[in-house]
C-alpha cells in the first residue's frame, strides 16, 4: 500500500539510484537485487542481521536478538561486504559505524524490509481492503484539527487503521521515500522530483505570549519591542524556524539581533514553558488553538512579517491510493469548521 514499487521490491536498487556512491558499483549490486527478488524466504537473512546491527550497535547483541551466534552474524556481514564489494562496518576499539558506502545499504535495507511489510499487509487481505494507512506529521503540522480530520476518515472506512507518527521534517521525508510512511503532514514543500504535493491548509506564524505578558493584549508587537523578549524558538532545521528567519532577513535583520534563550523541537513543550512565563515563541497559530480557547496563550502578529506557511499532503509519486487523499482533505475542511 506505500506505493507500487512493493510490487517489484528489486526496483528501489535502480542503477540511477547510485551511480554517484563511490565504490559501490552497480554490477555488484545486481546479482544480490536477483537473489532478493527471487529467494523463496523473500528477505534475505543477511539483511535482517544487518539491520539488527545497525540497530543494536553490537554483533553480539544483534546475534542474541536474532537467537543465532556471533560467528553467524559475522559471517552474515562478511557476505554482504563480498557481494557487495564494500565495507559495511568500521571497527574502532570494539565500537562499529557505518561507512560511507554502509550507510547506502542500510538505507536500501530498511526499503526492502519496509516493501516486504507492506507486500504482507496487503496480501493479508483477500480483497485487497484497505486495513493499515500509516501517516507520519511534523511537530508544527502536528494538531487537534489534523488528527480530529485523521479520526474522521478511519471511522469512514470500516476495518481501517490510522497510525500517526511524529517525527521531524528530515526524518519523515527519509521515512517516506523509504516506504515506511504512506505520506506525511508537513508544513512547507521540498523541492524533489519523487515526492508530490496536495495543499491541505495555509497558517501563519505569530508571536505566542502567557495572558499575563505585558504584550498580551496588543493588537501587534514591533520587532524593537520583540528584541526585548526571551525567545523560546524550534531547532535550526525545522521550517517554523526557517520561515521565521527568512522574514526576519527580508527586514535585514537576522537571529542574532534577538534575544534567543532556548531551542527546543517539541511544540507542547515550548507551549508548556510560555504559560509558565519563561519566555515567548514564533508558533504557527493553529498549533496554539486550543490554548487560545482555554485563555492559556495570547498570539498576536509581528508588525513588518508576513509569514504564511503550507501545509501539505506530500507522498511519493507511486502511491496508489491519490484518492484518500483527497477524502482526507474533504473531512480536515469539515473538521476545521468544528474548530
Amino acid at each position: 500500500m506505500r506505493g507500487a514499487a512493493q510490487r517489484k521490491l528489486y526496483v528501489s536498487l535502480s542503477p540511477a539510484s547510485i551511480h554517484d556512491i563511490s565504490g559501490l558499483h552497480v554490477h555488484n549490486l545486481m546479482p544480490l537485487v536477483q537473489e532478493w527478488k527471487y529467494n523463496d524466504n523473500m528477505i534475505d537473512t543477511r539483511l535482517h542481521s544487518l539491520l539488527k546491527v545497525y540497530e543494536t550497535g553490537s554483533f553480539t547483541k544483534a546475534a542474541q536478538e536474532l537467537s543465532l551466534t556471533q560467528p553467524a552474524v559475522s559471517q552474515h556481514i562478511r557476505s554482504l561486504e563480498n557481494a557487495l564489494n564494500v565495507q559495511i562496518f568500521e571497527r574502532h576499539n570494539n565500537v562499529i559505524s557505518l561507512t560511507r558506502e554502509g550507510e547506502l545499504v542500510v538505507q536500501y535495507a530498511k526499503r526492502v524490509n519496509a516493501l516486504y511489510s507492506t507486500l504482507l499487509e496487503e496480501l493479508s487481505s483477500e480483497t485487497s481492503i484497505l486495513r493499515v494507512l500509516t501517516v507520519g506529521i511534523t511537530h508544527t503540522a502536528e494538531s487537534n484539527q489534523i488528527a480530529a480530520a485523521l479520526a474522521g476518515f478511519a471511522n469512514a472506512h470500516e476495518n481501517l487503521t490510522v497510525k500517526m507518527i511524529t517525527n521531524s521534517i528530515d526524518n519523515l521525508y527519509a521515512m517516506l521515500k523509504n516506504y515506511e510512511l504512506d505520506f506525511v503532514i508537513a508544513d512547507g514543500r521540498i523541492n524533489d522530483p519523487s515526492l508530490q504535493h496536495m495543499m491541505l491548509d495555509t497558517d501563519y506564524l505569530v508571536l505566542a505570549v502567557p495572558p499575563s505578558h505585558r504584550l498580551s493584549k496588543r493588537s501587534m508587537v514591533t520587532l524593537d519591542e520583540l528584541k526585548k523578549e526571551k525567545l523560546i524558538l524550534r531547532l535550526p532545521n525545522s521550517n517554523t524556524r526557517n520561515l521565521f528567519i527568512a522574514s526576519l532577513e527580508s527586514q535585514n535583520l537576522r537571529i542574532d539581533d534577538f534575544n534567543v534563550v532556548l531551542e527546543i523541537d517539541n511544540v507542547a513543550t515550548i507551549k508548556d514553558l510560555i504559560r509558565h512565563d519563561f519566555g515567548v515563541s514564533v508558533l504557527p497559530k493553529s498549533v496554539c488553538l486550543d490554548e487560545l480557547k482555554k485563555k492559556k496563550i495570547n498570539v498576536l502578529p509581528i508588525e513588518n512579517l508576513t509569514m504564511i506557511r503550507e501545509i501539505n499532503l506530500v507522498c511519493t509519486k507511486d502511491f496508489r491510493y491519490p484518492e484518500l487523499l483527497q477524502e482526507i482533505a474533504q473531512e480536515y475542511v469539515k473538521t476545521k469548521s468544528v474548530f
